[in-house]
């Protein structure tokens, strides 16, 4: 580990295992810290648990950032499955693209999504709030039960499948909906809670009034004896 400057250190993946860097991170009780040669590197920056600042100058592999609590991390490139998965608070923003699975079952938080998400973004979130710049896959939030999904792009199929009571808001066209999601109505407490959003994560120039709401019909909360043969 070097540092630049008064409380900003750089760790070289190149010089140093991720299990090494991950210790230094996890350590440190604030503070800003750059990660170079990442070179998709699997687990990186996960389970943090104090208000320090991170750059990853590079692509990250699967599950970075997993488990963030306050830390900020951001990703100056692409990143695998899982990104932020089980995210706390703080932010996870990546400048390129994500893959499968973005977010999910995140507690709390903002990660976003400069690029595109491939499938199944957000699924089963639990309060974090999710931002993408362009779009996302199919299947995303899948059972989703708090927080919010903007989409600035387009959604593939199946967009809040079996979902519970997130807000999910989508700009482009969506190619169609999962079970129990429906088109709903953008009132202006929605317009209003979407611009401070967008404006959080860095779109404050875009109008929040020309994205759709879809959320949950209700109808898979009780059991009903007529669909029996179905269970």
């Amino acid at each position: 580990m070097s540092v630049d400057t008064l409380n900003h250190s750089v760790l070289d993946l190149g010089a140093e295992p991720v299990r090494a860097v991950n210790r230094t991170l996890q350590a440190a009780s604030g503070g800003a810290f750059t990660i170079r040669n990442p070179n998709g590197a699997h687990a990186l920056a996960c389970g943090l648990d104090a208000p320090v600042d991170i750059t990853i100058a590079g692509h990250v592999g699967y599950y970075c950032a997993g488990m963030n609590k306050h830390a900020s991390v951001t990703v100056e490139g692409n990143a695998g499955t899982g990104l932020a998965e089980n995210i706390m608070s703080g932010t996870v923003r990546v400048t390129g693209d994500a893959s499968q699975s973005a977010g999910a079952t995140g507690h709390g938080g903002l990660v976003v999504i400069e690029g595109d998400a491939s499938a199944r973004c957000g699924i089963s979130m639990k309060g974090v709030d999710i931002v993408v710049g362009g779009s996302v896959g199919h299947m995303s939030a899948f059972m989703a039960q708090s927080g919010t999904l903007a989409v600035l792009g387009d959604a593939g199929e199946a967009l809040g499948d079996s979902i519970y009571e997130a807000r999910l808001y989508v700009r482009g066209s969506v190619a169609g909906l999962g079970a129990d999601c429906v088109e709903k109505g953008m009132r202006a407490e929605h317009v209003a809670e979407l611009q401070a959003l967008l404006t959080r994560a860095g779109y404050g120039d875009v109008d929040a009034a020309t994205f759709r709401r879809y959320g949950s019909a209700r109808q898979l909360y009780h059991f009903k004896v007529d669909n029996v043969g179905a269970y």
